[in-house]
């Protein structure tokens, strides 16, 4: 049996997986009942956690708004998630249409979705890869053949790097692939905190499912820009960073930080 082009056995539905949270969150349909159950109990744990989501991909949108009015022209998303319209290529060909983007996900649920949506979008690609293995990442061929390392390329880490446990190194997952930018490159980063709140509840949640979620502080994501100089106004909560309107209610709560930063020459 198959689904979307999955092996029915690949897909663990025993335990919630990030990325099916993450999407029913934002009000998706392709989660089960598995994940809309850690959902819920996230909402309990955390109550603002769908503003904070939304407003994670409110950031995401506004960044790609300024890398590709920036002059980049080829984004590498790493940890994509499900598709979520606009994507990460609809919002950046619509600045500018000779962008290319390279999505990159370890969920085979992701892929698949994935290759269904861009089968139709051209000049964009898919790959299925994990970020623990940040080198195989750039060397993947589905990835060269989208990317060229020479020139300048858009890095997104969008609220992925706080699945990595600090045993897994998420300073030098970010070193590797920083390293194999040329100047002129930018890194797209959010991460989950808990500066603002208490949120062992919603780290308890996780715990269940298919990766940890591990909180950093404000100083410890400032590490991960290690190599590249932030872009006013810095590493920010998410729905302060550039925003194009109010921002929503319960911003103050809200525990992602996301910047923008560039590498210089």
């Amino acid at each position: 049996m198959t689904q979307d082009g999955v092996r029915a056995e690949e897909i663990d539905t025993s335990r919630p997986h990030p990325a099916r949270i993450y999407d029913y969150l934002l009000g998706g349909k392709d989660n089960y009942e598995v994940d809309r159950e850690a959902g819920d109990q996230l909402a309990a744990a955390a109550p603002e956690v769908r503003i904070g989501v939304r407003a994670n991909r409110a950031f995401m949108q506004r960044a790609v708004r300024y890398v590709v009015g920036s002059g980049v022209r080829q984004i590498l998303d790493v940890g994509t998630g499900l598709p979520t319209s606009p994507n990460v290529h609809e919002i950046a060909q619509e600045a500018a249409p000779d962008v290319r983007v390279a999505y990159v996900d370890n969920d085979p649920i992701v892929s698949a979705h994935g290759n269904a949506l861009l089968s139709r979008a051209g000049r964009t690609s898919i790959v299925l890869g994990d970020l623990r293995d940040p080198r195989a990442i750039v060397d993947h061929p589905d990835v060269r053949q989208v990317i060229d390392f020479d020139e300048p390329v858009a890095l997104l880490l969008v609220a992925v790097l706080h699945f990595l446990t600090d045993a897994e190194q998420p300073a030098e997952v970010v070193a590797t692939l920083r390293d194999a930018l040329p100047a002129g490159s930018f890194l797209v980063l959010s991460h989950a905190t808990g500066d603002f709140a208490d949120r062992s509840g919603a780290q308890a949640i996780y715990n269940r499912a298919t990766a940890t979620l591990n909180l950093r502080s404000r100083a410890e994501v400032t590490r991960l820009f290690d190599g590249f100089e932030l872009i006013e106004p810095g590493l920010a909560q998410v729905p302060f960073w550039r925003p194009d309107a109010p921002p929503p209610p319960r911003s103050a709560e809200i525990g992602f930080y996301g910047g923008v930063a560039r590498k210089a020459g």
